[in-house]
């Protein structure tokens, strides 16, 4: 098994973690309780979840994917699982989350009342990683940072870390916890993958300089890297299927960057290559994720057992320098396929 620490923190995690947001959407209880049996029993310590989970975000599902886990977690020795999840970002941006009203804010009072909500349903007295959902644009950087700090001393927190942040944001933070002598982010959980590999253009500078690890999500594009939809018609239930037909216009714009023009013709590409290796194109784009030094894990998420084994299968897999290089020319030729 390989493990790797997050940011200059004590968390040794597996450099593949399990993705939590479908559990109680698209899988129910049972089901979810054996994929996270399946993942634990390969070996996995790292579980990613959230308060807003699970997926798509609606009023009437937010926590049940904690609540899920929790049950599922009364029955481990709770020191065996490095667990991770997020207060909801702020409403002010491109989504107001269906929670505490649609009022969120990375503010003190929020922070205090999603973490007593997340504890209570994951049924733990500590997370060991608390992240920021999405950055605020209005609270200043130093109220959130000063508020996750005391979830620290209070011991309801280990580490922090933010999520779907910028080079500015990341490095914007970093500094004020240095100035203030607070607790950091030590971890930035960003879209990371062969058709999104916008962060080695600036946050991996950043990550590897200040040594603040990547956990990347979305390693397989949302199931589109698998060549699913590269098909005639688009397969029944499948996420971007869905989406497309979805009445929320946010859905949409969802579905149209990941499943376009450029994604699906560099996901051709990418599937000659695995076809060559002789792997699956899952295994291959997990493989990926997880080859460089600034990222700590790689989340996969599945709706049931049956998906996860291409993914796990990257446990094994380290791809060559000259197959590194094929894919930089794909990701050359067809620059920026998600925007």
């Amino acid at each position: 098994m390989q493990y790797r620490y997050i940011g200059k923190t004590g968390l040794r995690v597996t450099s593949i973690a399990l993705g939590t947001m479908s559990f109680g959407s698209w899988s129910d209880e049972a089901e979810a309780f054996r994929i996270m049996d399946r993942a634990y029993e390969r070996g996995i310590n790292f579980f990613d979840t959230a308060e807003l989970y699970p997926v798509p975000p609606r009023v009437e599902d937010v926590g049940i994917t904690e609540s899920i886990i929790g049950k599922w977690l009364k029955g481990k020795p709770r020191d065996s699982v490095i667990l991770a999840s997020k207060v909801a970002g702020a409403a002010n941006g491109w989504f107001v989350p269906p929670i505490r009203h649609g009022y969120t804010a990375i503010d003190a009072f929020h922070i205090k009342r999603a973490i007593e909500g997340s504890l209570k349903r994951l049924q733990t007295d500590y997370i060991d990683l608390y992240q920021m959902h999405w950055p605020d644009s209005v609270v200043p950087i130093e109220e959130s940072l000063k508020a996750f700090d005391e979830l620290v001393k209070e011991g309801k927190v280990r580490y922090i870390g933010t999520s779907n942040d910028t080079a500015y944001g990341l490095t914007k933070a970093n500094e004020t916890s240095k100035r203030l002598g607070i607790a950091r982010f030590e971890s930035i959980q960003n879209n990371f993958s062969l058709n999104n590999p916008r962060f080695l253009d600036e946050l991996a500078t950043v990550c590897k300089r200040e040594q603040i690890s990547l956990l990347a999500y979305s390693p397989i594009a949302g199931g589109v890297l698998s060549g699913k939809y590269n098909g005639a018609f688009y397969p029944e239930n499948a996420r971007y299927s869905d989406y497309v037909s979805s009445k929320s216009s946010r859905l949409n714009s969802q579905a149209a960057r990941f499943v376009n023009e450029k994604t699906l013709k560099a996901t051709a590409r990418y599937l000659d290559i695995a076809k060559k290796l002789e792997i699956s194109p899952v295994t291959m784009a997990v493989a990926y994720t997880k080859q460089f030094d600034f990222v700590a894990s790689t989340i996969i998420g599945a709706r049931n057992t049956e998906q996860m084994d291409a993914s796990l299968a990257a446990f094994d897999v380290t791809l060559s320098q000259e197959t590194m290089n094929e894919i930089k020319a794909v990701q050359e030729e067809i620059m920026y396929p998600m925007g």
